[in-house]
């Protein structure tokens, strides 16, 4: 069978959600499946690629601009493949015959503050367009499938569940490597720790508030340091610390390296996550997987993902995550206890499952058209 993947997201430098999960299942896909053909579309070649076996090949079409429907679309119907797979939300406008297409999630209908006006209107119309036109879709929560469900009105069954996985790196690594690593970002000593990408609906306005309360509480806690890339209206957050008199207690990271992410997240004291609305919160898994208690939302597919191994909170109430900020720092052993079943938690998300369940999806589509 023929398979071909949309690579594009492979040549992203700083990765985000939708980058890492392309990234880690062509890696697993290319671990699993010796016997299909894979070709990779690419707009660049990437700067690294993973271990890829003989049956993969990857196929540069530049574009500057609008690759995926002037490029990508006309490429894919010369080619004729069994079945194209797009990782990241947008088919292309001319779709091939089958495919699949994984929906992260669709926070812009949770909340449209979060986004530009122009990007709100173009992520609704391409999540319509690709579930409509799709012959399977991915979601990677029972929280996307169901806003899949409410907000497109596609049947159930042609939505398949498959969770991302954790990489092998993220473990509790050596207080030397985590000690070397935070000092790269200007800490020394204990840290509360975020990481994702700075924007309201990452709930970080509410965070640092948050914080404040809980240091008023506890003078000793550690610095709150907020790791990610800038996205919308992220000058509201950065001024927050300052209006609350608490900048020099605030440590803004900016983009964390891939390869320091797991010593940084291993390092930490605790991991906080308190998103509005999440599709996954891949970070809470490889929190867990590093030995790190976490306290993330009880809302969208973070109940899913952290199960009973995590201090759940109401993202909509400064003051619960500031008392779950207590709890914790104040109860050593309750980290301890939280950091253990994290670390049994998250072994049971792999990849190899990830891969194997979504190549289950294609072949399935190659073969038959449907399910």
């Amino acid at each position: 069978m023929q398979i071909a993947i949309d690579a594009s997201r492979l040549a992203v430098g700083q990765r985000t959600g939708t980058e890492s999960y392309t990234t880690e299942l062509v890696r697993a896909l290319a671990q699993t499946d010796r016997t299909n053909h894979y070709c990779l579309y690419v707009n660049q070649l990437p700067a690294a690629l993973p271990p890829l076996g003989r049956n993969w090949r990857i196929k540069p079409i530049p574009a500057p601009r609008l690759w995926t429907h002037l490029r990508l679309g006309p490429t894919w119907q010369i080619d004729r493949p069994d079945v194209a797979f797009v990782p990241a939300h947008v088919l292309p406008s001319l779709p091939p015959r089958r495919s699949v297409v994984t929906i992260h999630d669709l926070g812009y209908e949770h909340h449209p503050e979060s986004h530009p006006a122009r990007q709100r209107l173009y992520l609704r119309y391409s999540t319509l367009w690709s579930a409509r036109m799709a012959s399977q879709i991915i979601a990677i929560s029972e929280a996307t499938k169901r806003d899949l469900l409410h907000y497109t009105g596609i049947a159930a069954e042609k939505i398949s569940v498959i969770y991302h996985g954790v990489h092998e790196r993220f473990y509790p690594h050596s207080s030397e490597q985590t000690k070397a690593t935070a000092a790269k970002y200007g800490l020394h000593g204990e840290y509360l720790l975020f990481i994702s990408t700075i924007q309201p609906r990452k709930n970080l306005v509410r965070l640092i508030e948050a914080y404040a309360q809980a240091r008023q509480r506890c003078p000793d806690l550690p610095i709150l340091a907020l790791g990610g890339k800038t996205g919308w209206l992220t000058e509201q957050i950065t001024q927050q610390a300052q209006q609350l008199g608490i900048s020099e207690h605030v440590a803004f990271l900016g983009y964390v390296a891939d390869d320091d992410l797991p010593a940084l997240l291993s390092g930490a004291t605790i991991y906080l996550l308190p998103s509005l609305y999440e599709g996954f919160g891949m970070t809470v898994l490889e929190a867990m997987s590093s030995g790190v208690p976490v306290i993330t939302s009880n809302v969208s597919s973070l109940p899913e993902v952290a199960g009973d191994a995590a201090l759940l909170v109401e993202p909509s109430q400064t003051a619960t995550i500031a008392a779950a900020i207590v709890e914790l720092w104040q109860n050593p052993q309750q980290r301890h206890d939280f950091a253990q079943r994290g670390l049994a938690w998250a072994k049971q998300w792999t990849w190899q499952r990830c891969a194997e369940q979504t190549l289950a999806v294609l072949t399935t589509v190659g073969h038959h058209g449907s399910f």
